[in-house]
């Protein structure tokens, strides 16, 4: 068989893509926010239950510029304004302080869901911290509660990197209405892609004019630049995209719950494989399946599972691993052994192939080269 790759890019039907992109044959508008941008971004503000929403070029890019729009730190030079956030994530998280002048100081995860521990948040704060940057794990969502506390406690400022939890609710709330800001990733391997793409989703309205300046030189008509910009807008065809996967995103977190329950049913009596944790008070998108392997119990190392899968033609992929305070650019400022539970699950993690295209049979065919390992 042709090799499982631990993800697979999710696209409509290619006439309904055709179809949606025909008219930019006749207006030639491909990109400064066109109709089809415009109507991306008000079906997804209905969508997500926003009351704001800038689209950018990527999911790094919302991030890296909602932390200069809320003027938190100098991007010319470094300060020792902090944002406490986890090692726990994806290299952007901790690119887009950093690239802000700003100072991460990284926080330990739980060993159960992998967030952001919020018990060890408050010791961490300095009268240099000015935000706190929580990743929704998975899809597993962190403490909205007690970070939202500890925020208005402390008078800091709440970014969710929601990059994973597109679509979901937590206690039948959206989960891009929390914090200041939600940030979220459209990328090609998310369950809702763009082919590549972002947003920022915000309640103060006037975050949104910085954040459109951010994106587009800071130009508000043919002869007014009235701010200093970088160039971070969606195109047409991105938008276009989304337009078409929007339509079907229902279906598509169907079939991938499905793929979940086939994982479950094989994996969750195996002692010394620990699954993604159900949170009854989650509505999930089914966008990851990790599992965290014991060695000690289970007989083997996620490395010795990881080496037999590929040998197979199964792709996984050891996600998140190394730890951002373990990157070659991080690691002379910062020790990992500071954040124990991370390192551990790091060590040990292994995402599993999840798609909605992924044939059950083959989810049997994994789970049944795990039994042998």
């Amino acid at each position: 068989m042709d090799k499982i790759l631990v993800t697979r890019s999710s696209m409509p039907p290619i006439d309904e893509f055709i179809d949606e992109i025909k008219e930019l044959w006749d207006s030639h508008w491909l990109t400064n926010m066109g109709v089809k941008h415009k109507q991306f971004q008000s079906e997804l503000r209905s969508y997500l239950g926003v009351k704001n929403i800038e689209l950018f070029t990527n999911g790094h890019m919302a991030l890296e510029l909602t932390l200069q729009a809320l003027g938190l730190g100098d991007v010319s030079k470094s300060s020792d304004y902090e944002v406490i956030t986890t090692p726990y994530t994806f290299a952007s998280t901790t690119h887009a302080i950093v690239r802000n002048g700003l100072k991460p100081v990284f926080c330990d995860i739980k060993q159960d869901n992998y967030t952001i521990d919020e018990d060890k948040i408050e010791a961490l704060i300095t009268d240099k911290t000015v935000a706190i940057m929580p990743v929704h794990v998975y899809g597993n969502i962190c403490n909205i509660e007690k970070i939202n506390d500890i925020a208005q406690k402390h008078n800091l400022k709440v970014i969710y990197d929601a990059a994973h939890s597109f679509g979901e609710r937590y206690k039948g709330v959206k989960v891009g209405t929390f914090g200041d800001v939600s940030c979220f990733s459209f990328h090609a391997t998310k369950v809702f892609n763009t082919i590549e793409g972002g947003a920022a989703c915000f309640n103060d309205d006037s975050l949104g004019q910085r954040l459109y300046d951010l994106k587009n030189f800071g130009i508000h008509d043919a002869e007014t630049v009235a701010a200093v910009g970088s160039n971070a807008k969606m195109n047409e065809f991105c938008a276009s995209m989304g337009i078409c996967n929007l339509r079907h995103i229902s279906e598509e977190i169907s079939k991938r719950k499905k793929v979940d329950e086939r994982y479950r049913q094989h994996l969750e009596k195996i002692d010394g494989i620990r699954l993604n944790p159900v949170d009854k008070d989650t509505e999930y998108n089914y966008a990851y399946f990790p599992i965290v392997i014991d060695e000690d119990k289970f007989g083997k190392s996620r490395d010795d599972v990881y080496e037999k899968l590929v040998s197979k033609d199964i792709i996984p992929r050891k996600y998140f691993y190394p730890l951002v305070n373990d990157f070659d650019c991080y690691k002379d400022k910062y020790d990992s052994s500071k954040t124990p539970v991370a390192k551990y699950v790091s060590d040990r993690v292994l995402a599993l192939p999840i798609y909605a295209g992924l044939e059950l049979s083959i989810v049997d065919d994994i789970c049944e080269i795990l039994g042998e390992c």
